[in-house]
């Protein structure tokens, strides 16, 4: 375990060792976990550029008030959009592409569950895949060429089930039918999965799906279905017992996303490609596929690489051809829904 001691001297690094003008973009900034983790970026980074996105205007112009007495030399923007639609997704990263050069970090966190009862998007995907998976992958593969443009941290984080990982059903990549025991590892393979063949093309960008922990959010409120209902009824019992402060969680998910611990395949030797600095008794974690350094991470939320029974899993998956299979069906529900497996930008 990555000591908090350890994690906030990390974070401390930031500002001096990686350059002012950090861009970040944070799907989801508005929620619990994305919100938290937006706050410590701002705090500990000089004259950052943050593009955070959320579905209540009122919420951005609240969080960017906060942003900026926390910060008064960064710029803050806020995006209002429905990011469970991929065209949505598609739009928002051709306005970006057409006002930045490159990126540093892209940061997602958006919940699979929304208060009013919609099981399926207007593009006809299942609501909760499509945001914590179809549109994340979307905006990965559409901010990809910036992220290989930044001369300094390269990183994508997937906040999710990161070291949760299990069996997978092809024939129901949604999920939708799977039992409510079996989601959570199915979803978490397919994310990073996903990642482990977008890092084929990036070895350059680091590429982490991490676990948050359990920290006290609205996830699933106003949701009526048994299984919430239950859910939410145990939390209220539980959660006191085992949350994460909420400040904590976001000084914990800053550093999986600044810190050197997770460097990329190629291109990170001593400088800030690689991230801020770890003390001395922090060293490079190994990747989702066993290997130090590989560039592509599945982490628990105090800073800790999957457990062996897990690396075993997506171990058989690989050798089962499931990446490919997987990324085949990702790419062709781009192209019916889009028309294209990226976002054309015109500039």
């Amino acid at each position: 375990m990555v000591s908090l001691d350890e994690i906030r001297s990390s974070n401390a690094r930031i500002a001096g060792s990686l350059p002012s003008g950090l861009v970040a973009v944070f799907l989801g900034g508005t929620g619990a976990v994305g919100g938290t983790t937006l706050r410590q970026f701002a705090k500990h980074t000089i004259k950052p550029r943050i593009y955070f996105l959320g579905r209540s205007h009122q919420s951005g112009d609240r969080i960017a008030a906060e942003l900026k007495e926390l910060n008064p030399d960064g710029e803050y923007i806020f995006v209002s959009a429905d990011v469970s639609l991929l065209r949505t997704a598609d739009d928002v990263c051709r306005d970006i592409k057409s006002r930045e050069n490159h990126i540093n970090l892209l940061f997602m966190t958006t919940s699979a569950l929304r208060s009013e009862a919609v099981s399926e998007t207007e593009e006809g995907l299942d609501y909760g895949s499509a945001v914590t998976y179809y549109s994340r992958i979307r905006f990965v593969v559409n901010l990809l060429p910036l992220l290989q443009r930044a001369p300094s941290l390269r990183r994508v984080v997937t906040v999710l089930a990161g070291t949760k990982e299990g069996e997978i059903n092809l024939d129901d990549i949604p999920g939708v039918s799977l039992p409510i025991t079996q989601v959570r590892g199915h979803l978490a393979s397919i994310t990073t999965l996903a990642l482990e063949s977008i890092a084929l093309e990036a070895p350059d960008v680091t590429f982490v799906h991490s676990f948050p922990g359990s920290v006290k959010t609205n996830l699933g409120s106003g949701v009526k279905t048994a299984p919430i209902i239950i859910f939410r009824t145990l939390y209220k019992v539980l959660g006191p017992l085992i949350n994460i402060p909420f400040v904590e969680a976001g000084e914990r998910q800053l550093f999986i996303a600044t810190s050197a611990r997770f460097p990329p395949k190629l291109g990170a030797d001593a400088d800030a490609t690689a991230g801020a600095p770890t003390s001395s008794g922090v060293t490079a974690s190994a990747g989702s596929n066993g290997e130090v350094g590989s560039g592509v991470y599945s982490v628990n939320y105090d800073g800790e690489p999957a457990p062996q029974k897990v690396g075993e899993v997506l171990m058989r998956l690989r050798a089962d051809d499931v990446v490919r299979k997987l990324w085949l069906h990702t790419e062709e529900v781009f192209t019916r829904i889009t028309g294209s497996t990226f976002v054309v930008c015109r500039r």
